[in-house]
């Protein structure tokens, strides 16, 4: 049964860190204005009830990871570093300018590339430079991702000192075959140390990042890295599955060949065992691809119905505003999403304009709206529903008659007001979600623009 249900179900699919998904956002006909105003409303509406979040876009990185999807320049020139901070402060500084008054900060999010490419010093620079116009809110959440292999001591301590109290390392898989087809070559030790220097310095929830279904990965690499994951305690764990999507980022994911890499049963009993040992373990199923233990906010907040998910991200707590800083970065007004420049010296170029660096974004429509809620609910509570009328739309009767199949397999739970997602149903919670992605069934795109869902 459950061969067939993959054989089904894995098929490209949008991983909904949006809705509408990015397909359906345009470089030509967004009009620039159309962000200004609904950044505007939002902060109005955010700023003093909630206060905003920041994502912070940090690129650069030494060498290049042949798993990775995100958008990086790889360079051992660090020389590259203050001008990229002053250009990302120049960015804030522009924002802060039409937002009017003083942004109240309750969530920073560094992520890269390798945010820990920069030194602790020129990180200083950056966050203080935020907070010459800016403040923190009194529950603030500040996070960043953090290297194993050239995070020091001195860069958790100086983050610490600014207020950063989550950080994430990235581990993917402790195989040194894998590690070496994903040039992604770190000991155990590495990891360890940094963890433990963490813990000791004060850091309140400490993540790691797995990943399965990469190239040569086999069932006793799996246990084998959730055993030493174990062995360290981490507050949190996000198990990723490989997207292996090399047509979009080109030649940086073809480190091995098509043939290596875990597919279809294969890749989901990788997926089955680890998410065995990870529950065995004390952790916790919280939204899609994350598990934390029950002393960790996350799990509190999947507890408490408060889990928000967006382009950082699952969080423990929702701000309406989002403002993505720097290269390639994605903001989220929650009116309408904005993404900058993905080439650097394009996005240099227009902050040397005194223009926000925005080159492609979606304005959300009314339906858009309540479709993004629905998928938002069933991502972070596995569950939604319509009993309100402002959320219930008329092409709800069609996709509970779509989804009918999904109950007969022993996916969801389908009631006349809502749906509940299965223990069974939840590794194809994307599957389910596209049920409800009208511009998907409306006009699909090009289908290599999304991995597998399984």
């Amino acid at each position: 049964m459950k061969n067939t249900l993959i054989q089904k179900y894995n098929v490209p699919g949008p991983r909904y860190t949006s809705y509408p998904t990015v397909p359906y956002w345009n470089e030509t006909d967004f009009m620039y204005e159309n962000w200004i105003a609904t950044l505007k409303q939002s902060f109005i509406e955010s700023n003093t009830r909630e206060g905003i979040s920041l994502y912070i876009h940090l690129p650069f990185c030494e060498s290049m990871c042949t798993f990775c999807g995100c958008n990086k320049r790889i360079t051992k020139n660090h020389e590259v570093e203050n001008p990229y901070i002053q250009a990302v402060l120049k960015e804030w500084k522009l924002y802060c300018g039409i937002l009017g008054e003083q942004p109240i900060v309750k969530e920073i999010h560094l992520g890269g590339g390798t945010p820990t490419f920069f030194s602790p010093k020129n990180l200083e620079d950056l966050i203080n430079g935020i907070f010459c116009h800016a403040k923190k809110a009194v529950d603030y959440e500040f996070s960043f991702e953090g290297h194993p292999n050239n995070t020091t001591h001195a860069h958790l301590q100086k983050l610490y000192d600014l207020g950063f109290r989550r950080v994430s390392f990235g581990v993917q898989d402790y195989s040194p075959k894998v590690q070496k087809a994903i040039h992604r070559e770190q000991p155990f030790h590495n990891v360890a140390k940094v963890t433990f220097w963490a813990r000791e310095i004060g850091y309140t929830s400490i993540g790691h990042d797995i990943i399965f279904g990469l190239p040569f990965q086999e069932i006793a690499d799996v246990i084998d890295t959730i055993e030493k994951t174990k062995s360290l305690q981490p507050d949190r764990l996000a198990f990723y599955s490989y997207a292996h999507v090399p047509w979009i980022k080109g030649n940086g994911q073809r480190g091995f060949k098509d043939e290596d890499i875990p597919k279809d049963q294969e890749k989901r009993m990788l997926y089955q065992v680890g998410k065995e040992l990870l529950l065995e373990n004390g952790y916790h199923e919280v939204g899609m691809d994350h598990f934390a233990l029950k002393t960790d906010s996350l799990y509190d907040a999947f507890e408490t119905g408060k889990l928000h998910r967006n382009f950082m991200g699952y969080s423990s707590s929702k701000t309406k505003l989002m403002i993505g800083l720097g290269v390639s970065s994605i903001s989220d007004s929650w009116y309408s999403f904005a993404q900058n420049e993905k080439n650097l010296e394009d996005y240099y170029q227009i902050l040397e304009w005194d223009k926000l660096p925005i080159y492609r974004g979606h304005l959300l429509t009314a339906e858009d709206l309540i479709i993004r809620k629905h998928i938002l609910n069933l991502m972070c509570q596995f569950e939604t529903s319509w009993e309100n009328k402002s959320d219930y739309f008329d092409e709800i009767p069609e996709i509970l008659i779509q989804l009918k199949e999904m109950e007969t397999d022993g996916l969801v739970i389908l009631n006349k007001n809502s749906i509940q997602v299965t223990e069974a149903g939840k590794p194809y919670v994307r599957n389910i979600c596209m049920a409800f992605d009208l511009l998907l069934k409306r006009k699909a795109p090009d289908t290599k623009l999304f991995s597998m869902t399984i």
